[in-house]
């Protein structure tokens, strides 16, 4: 939940910067406190990746921040379709991908997993790409529409999510109802943020409505909102 604070920031000085309100703010202290309530009651073993979760926040607010300030039509839009996208984004994680196989020393291990898979099991495996492509075109698709903090705040109510999911649909789950309060709270939070995103967007629409009659206005409306 550190990572919408992080793109909140960081977006307040772009070309088109993100337009806040206190309910924002209030809004992302919520997920954070739900957060914070469930991690409360997490084993303490689970604190072993620490390292690995802050290094997962730069490396996915960085992403989202790229993505959105050269797919956003009222950024810096790169000329290249969604597919093209996709493809590229792929294909260059292949790269890191192979080196962390020859680091492991799995290399060797291929000719033989792929010899021991079964028909059922590489159906599986193609469908698992299948569907790793449309998350990836997805995810793509919706960054080119919405900010890099709401995409960051869709990702990780969406997680929450899963885990009452888990919970009360699979039953794979037993945490402490702390931990399901927390959830709900961070979810609740979300909805939260996506209604003060919309009502701050609502409120822009109106406003250039309003002065779209006087174009000097307008142009002053549009610069203010530039402004860090």
């Amino acid at each position: 939940m550190l990572s919408p604070l992080v793109s909140l920031g960081i977006e307040r000085f772009y070309p088109n910067p993100l337009r806040v309100s206190p309910a924002i703010f209030a809004s992302i202290f919520g997920m954070c406190l739900g957060t914070s309530m469930y991690v409360s009651k997490m084993d303490e073993n689970n604190w072993n990746g620490i390292v690995w979760v802050f290094l997962n926040i730069i490396l996915a607010v960085g992403d989202r921040l790229l993505q959105r300030l050269m797919l956003a039509k009222d950024q810096y839009p790169v000329d290249i379709s969604i597919p093209g996208l996709t493809l590229l984004n792929n294909f260059l994680g292949v790269l890191p991908l192979c080196v962390a196989v020859w680091w492991t020393d799995e290399l060797h291990k291929i000719p033989a997993t792929v010899a021991s898979l079964s028909g059922l099991s590489a159906v599986w495996v193609v469908a698992s790409c299948i569907v790793g492509v449309g998350i990836s075109y997805c995810g793509i698709w919706a960054q080119s529409l919405i900010s890099a903090t709401s995409f960051m705040v869709l990702v990780n109510v969406n997680k929450f999510a899963i885990i009452l999911l888990e919970v009360f649909v699979m039953r794979i789950k037993k945490p402490h109802p702390l931990q399901v309060a927390g959830a709900i709270v961070a979810i609740l939070a979300g909805v939260a943020y996506g209604r003060a995103r919309e009502a701050i967007q609502k409120q822009f629409q109106e406003q250039t409505f309003e002065h779209s009659k006087n174009p000097e206005e307008t142009t002053r409306l549009l610069e203010s909102h530039k402004k860090p």
